[in-house]
């Protein structure tokens, strides 16, 4: 019975399964990105976390283990010198599967799968999103629409008498959210 067996086989035998996936565990730790289908990524991302966990303790045993799984000398010090030194802090997720397209030939969903901590592109994008995030302003889609009503009704409370004022605040309030909404693209 096959109760409780729930990784995905990829359509392989045991011994082609573990080499492909071998194989692509040290692509991606030599060159920090690889392109492949989803769902060989889904099942390298199983197969390749534990290994970045046992490198962020470099000691005999953990290498040794490591070496078994990838079966190769300059995947193991790779992981153990430099992606070990990125991924120090990180308390998992080490990976990240990003969707491209779907391949011509048979229309398998293909992804991007790489080291999270190696891209530099979103590293910098995400500083200068921390930077603006200090700034303390919050940033929304319908913000301008919402202040430009506050800001009009006040204007119009000044110039209104106080009986007449709920109902001249909203008809001014209700004019230009509609102008703001019909303004924004």
């Amino acid at each position: 019975m096959r109760h409780g067996k729930k990784f995905n086989h990829l359509g392989r035998k045991k011994g082609h399964r573990e080499a492909m996936l071998s194989n692509m565990a040290n692509s991606l730790i030599e060159h920090k990105r690889i392109f492949t289908t989803v769902a060989k990524a889904k099942a390298l991302r199983g197969y390749v976390e534990p290994l970045i966990t046992k490198a962020k303790s470099d000691s005999t045993h953990n290498r040794r283990i490591v070496f078994s799984y990838l079966r190769n000398k300059q995947g193991v010090n790779e992981l153990f010198s430099t992606v070990a030194d990125k991924v120090g802090d990180r308390p998992g997720g080490y990976t990240r599967i990003l969707k491209t397209h779907n391949r011509l030939g048979d229309n398998a969903e293909m992804c991007m799968m790489e080291l999270v901590d190696f891209n530099e592109l979103m590293l910098e994008a995400k500083a200068k999103e921390g930077k603006s995030k200090s700034s303390g302003k919050k940033r929304t889609r319908r913000g301008g629409a919402k202040k430009a009503a506050t800001v009009a009704a006040e204007v119009v409370a000044e110039d209104v008498d106080v009986a007449e004022a709920p109902e001249a605040v909203e008809e001014v309030a209700e004019e230009v959210v509609e102008t703001a909404v019909e303004e924004t693209p």
